[in-house]
């Protein structure tokens, strides 16, 4: 190793011992809490509502959702607050052990709906904006699926629909193959790191093997290392998957796609797509492996809005919320779909 390497080396390993960035840091407060689970709303000071129908955020149950509001200049959250909208967002929090028996229904019914009421309470409005992101645009279409009087637009970004368009997850998830009571039973919530693991053996080199090869090479690049820093942080900042939600997005889901068959029941009531008329905006990212675009633009086909449109950007899962074409065209052309529909 010469002298240039050397130094380049010891850079890398100063930035893997760096205490970790600040993250999420536009105001807010919990104006409502369940459990684990948070209620936040933001604000900027001297920024006035402008946009009285309250956008309501909601992400995975897998990851936190500060990926939304990264930091100052990369947060979809400071941008739409900054265009005069009223934000709220879910944070499910950390799911403990005496979580692992709550499926879907439970939080449906129990966390989400009721944190959509508080948001409306506090907003005085009677409906959100439902913005749902990954596996949150698929609990946010089943929810307004069931609650449609409570959702005046909705906003899907790369979520999971159509579970027959998911090749890699569908060959190991495969129930001849794949026993996910036993993994339940085994684990109770199923841990972080089993979810991070199979995700990243989606595509091993470009998940495990690049990161540090692009640190490598650009480590004298101090902005390119500020990103990587944000995203590393919060790639590797997962939470448990509470065991019978697990259970059933592996099975119902990815094993047998009855959301798209009109085959998911939740407290003896269907969820049938074909029940949204509102607004409905797809968001689609080219290179997503994660959520490819065959499996989200499914919704446009499923529901009954006569008002539905997709925007598809050349980008991958993340970089669709974080990154130059995330500041440049996802975030005003998301807002300026939501002014003309407020």
């Amino acid at each position: 190793m010469n002298g240039i390497e050397t130094d380049r080396f010891t850079q890398v390993c100063k930035v893997l011992t760096q205490a970790q960035p600040d993250t999420g840091q536009t105001p807010k407060e919990v104006i409502w809490r369940k459990n684990k689970t948070k209620l936040y709303r933001f604000s900027l000071p001297g920024v006035e509502i402008k946009h009285r129908v309250p956008v309501f955020m909601l992400y995975a149950m897998i990851n936190k959702p500060y990926i939304l509001d990264i930091e100052p200049g990369n947060s979809f959250v400071e941008y739409l607050v900054n265009e005069g909208f009223d934000v709220y967002m879910l944070d499910w929090g950390e799911a403990g052990y005496e979580d692992r028996h709550n499926g879907f229904a439970d939080y449906l019914y129990d966390y989400l709906h009721k944190a959509i009421e508080r948001t409306c309470l506090h907003s005085g409005q009677s409906q959100v904006n439902l913005f749902s992101y990954c596996m949150g645009g698929t609990i946010g279409a089943m929810y307004t699926s069931l609650f449609p009087e409570k959702v005046k637009n909705l906003v899907v970004l790369a979520a999971p629909i159509d579970f027959d368009h998911a090749p890699l997850y569908n060959k190991w998830l495969d129930p001849k193959s794949f026993d996910v009571d036993k993994l339940v039973e085994t684990y109770g919530n199923v841990p972080s790191h089993v979810i991070d693991f199979g995700n990243k053996m989606l595509k091993p080199l470009t998940n495990f093997v690049n990161p540090l090869m692009h640190l490598y090479a650009n480590v004298g690049n101090d902005k390119f290392v500020h990103n990587w820093r944000l995203l590393n942080k919060w790639v590797n900042d997962g939470t448990d998957f509470p065991g019978q939600a697990y259970r059933e997005w592996i099975r119902d889901f990815y094993q047998q796609n009855k959301l798209i068959k009109g085959e998911i029941v939740l407290r003896n009531r269907k969820v049938d797509l074909a029940t949204i008329t509102c607004p409905v905006l797809v968001l689609t990212a080219a290179t997503d492996h994660i959520a490819p675009c065959a499996q989200t633009r499914a919704l446009l086909d499923l529901v009954s809005s006569t008002d539905k449109k997709e925007h598809n950007y050349p980008v991958g899962h993340v970089s669709l919320v974080f990154g130059g074409t995330a500041r440049k065209q996802v975030y005003p052309e998301t807002a300026a779909w939501l002014m003309e529909r407020n």
